[in-house]
C-alpha cells in the first residue's frame, strides 16, 4: 500500500518510445535514442514491444513509469520550465549481457535530478514538454518553488589580507 503522501502526490504515468539503429558505423553495432514521452492510454498495456522495425530501425513502446513531483525538486522544475525550451528527461539504461536492447529507467522534469543521473554516469536524453503537462508542471512550480535569498557579500576590504579572493 502506498504511503499517504505518496499518494498525494502529483503524477503523470506515461510510455517511452526508444529507437534503435544496427550498424550505425562501424564502431557501433547498436544506437539507441529517444523518441518520445506520452501519456500512458489503456491501449499501451503494461509490457514494452517492438512498434516497427524494418531491420535497420525498431522503435519500441515502453510503457507503465511515473513521473512524479516532489517539493524539494521545485528549484529543478524552475530551471527547467525557465530554460525556454522545457523538456521531460528520460534515464536510460543498455542490457550488458544483449546490447541490442535497451530501455528507460526513469523520467523526470527536473533538471537538478538529471544533473545527477548523469554525475552518476547514466545516459540521459530529453524530448520536448507536451504543453498540457508545461501547465501542470508550471501551476506546481508556482506553488511550491522558493527562490534562495541573495545574500549580501562582505566588501573585500572589510576582510583580512589572507582572506581576500
Amino acid at each position: 500500500m502506498d504511503a499517504p503522501a505518496a499518494r498525494e502526490r502529483p503524477a503523470i504515468e506515461v510510455a517511452v518510445v526508444m529507437a534503435r539503429e544496427a550498424a550505425p558505423n562501424r564502431w557501433e553495432d547498436w544506437r539507441f535514442h529517444l523518441v518520445e514521452v506520452l501519456a500512458m492510454q489503456p491501449a499501451f498495456g503494461r509490457a514494452a514491444r517492438c512498434l516497427h522495425d524494418d531491420g535497420k530501425v525498431a522503435r519500441f513502446l515502453h510503457p507503465g513509469l511515473r513521473i512524479e513531483l516532489f517539493r524539494d525538486e521545485a528549484e529543478g522544475y524552475h530551471l527547467n520550465l525557465s530554460s525556454g525550451a522545457p523538456v521531460v528527461f528520460v534515464m536510460w539504461r543498455i542490457d550488458e549481457a544483449d546490447p541490442s536492447r535497451a530501455w528507460p529507467e526513469a523520467v523526470s522534469l527536473s533538471y537538478h535530478e538529471a544533473g545527477r543521473w548523469l554525475d552518476a554516469q547514466e545516459r540521459v536524453d530529453n524530448c520536448p514538454l507536451p504543453p498540457d503537462w508545461r501547465e501542470w508542471l508550471q501551476a506546481y512550480t508556482e506553488l511550491h518553488h522558493q527562490p534562495e535569498p541573495r545574500k549580501r557579500r562582505r566588501p573585500q576590504s572589510f576582510l583580512p589580507p589572507g582572506a581576500r579572493g
